[in-house]
């Protein structure tokens, strides 16, 4: 994968690079258990703790702060990772997460298809990866809207950073799915 950081804008986002000046914003909304817990992370516990994960965890290259355009603030993150589901270098694992208050808007739907856009033309990707855990139906639903299709469901899926084990359900996106979408097909 290319390793270049690159700014996607939308007509209500930008995804930019996660900065450590993003600590209290990212704080307000992933210190909420409803973020979070559903995804596999626990909650952030102070401003600090914020800072921290956005220096070992989001500023890495393809991670995007989710940034609203009319206000300049960043609601949430999108990235492209490799992992155990995306093991090959044209393969990557799709993951986000949005604060509580902009649920039910599109704004994730609409972050993936700019970095969908960005990972099978600019990236030449051929596969990506994206699942989520049971109960997390906001998840299932935007998977669904963005067209990937049902691989796989696991049980008892190591869940490392809240010690415990969950059942997972994976689903894929092709290249050749994504060109077929684009082009109405």
């Amino acid at each position: 994968m290319n390793r270049e950081r690159t700014r996607l804008e939308t007509e209500r986002l930008i995804l930019r690079p996660w900065i450590e000046a993003d600590a209290e914003e990212c704080f307000r909304y992933a210190q909420d258990p409803r973020v979070g817990p559903i995804a596999g992370w626990p909650s952030h516990t102070s401003v600090e703790n914020s800072r921290q994960v956005i220096r070992e965890t989001l500023m890495v290259p393809e991670t995007y702060a989710i940034v609203l355009k009319a206000t300049g603030l960043p609601v949430g993150s999108i990235g492209l990772h490799h992992n155990d589901l995306a093991e090959k270098e044209d393969e990557a694992e799709l993951g986000y997460w949005l604060g509580v208050p902009y649920w039910g808007q599109g704004l994730v739907p609409e972050a993936a298809r700019a970095l969908l856009r960005h990972a099978f033309e600019e990236l030449e990707l051929n596969r990506v990866w994206c699942a989520y855990y049971d109960g997390n139906e906001r998840s299932r639903r935007v998977q669904e809207k963005l067209g990937f299709r049902y691989q796989w469901t696991t049980e008892d899926v190591p869940v490392p950073r809240m010690g415990e084990t969950r059942r997972g359900h994976v689903n894929l996106m092709t290249r050749e799915e994504w060109l077929a979408a684009e082009a109405g097909l």
